[in-house]
C-alpha cells in the first residue's frame, strides 16, 4: 500500500501490517519525519515541527519542576537549621 509524502507529495509504499497509528519514518525523497496519521486510508503527517514543539515545552516543564523541587529541599533545609534543642 501506498500514501503520499506531505511535504514532497512522493509516493511511499509500506506494508500495511507493519505500520500503526503514531509510528514514524523518512521520507526517502526529501528526509521529512512522518509520522502515521492514519491507518485506513494509509495517511501520513509531518512529525517533525510538532515534536519540537512538545519536546521544547516538556523541556521546559522538567526545569521548572526541578527548579521548583529545589527550592523546597532548601526550605526544608533552613527548617532543620531553626530548630532548637533543648537537652
Amino acid at each position: 500500500m501506498s500514501a503520499i509524502c506531505p511535504e514532497c507529495d512522493s509516493a511511499i509504499d509500506v506494508d500495511e501490517f507493519d505500520v500503526d497509528i503514531g509510528d514514524e519514518l523518512t521520507c526517502a525523497e526529501c528526509g521529512s519525519v512522518l509520522r502515521v496519521a492514519s491507518d485506513s486510508p494509509l495517511e501520513f503527517e509531518l512529525a517533525d515541527e510538532e515534536d519540537d514543539l512538545d519536546e521544547e515545552e516538556e523541556e521546559a516543564a522538567e526545569e521548572k519542576d526541578e527548579e521548583d523541587s529545589d527550592d523546597e529541599d532548601e526550605d526544608d533545609d533552613e527548617d532543620e537549621d531553626d530548630v532548637v534543642d533543648d537537652e
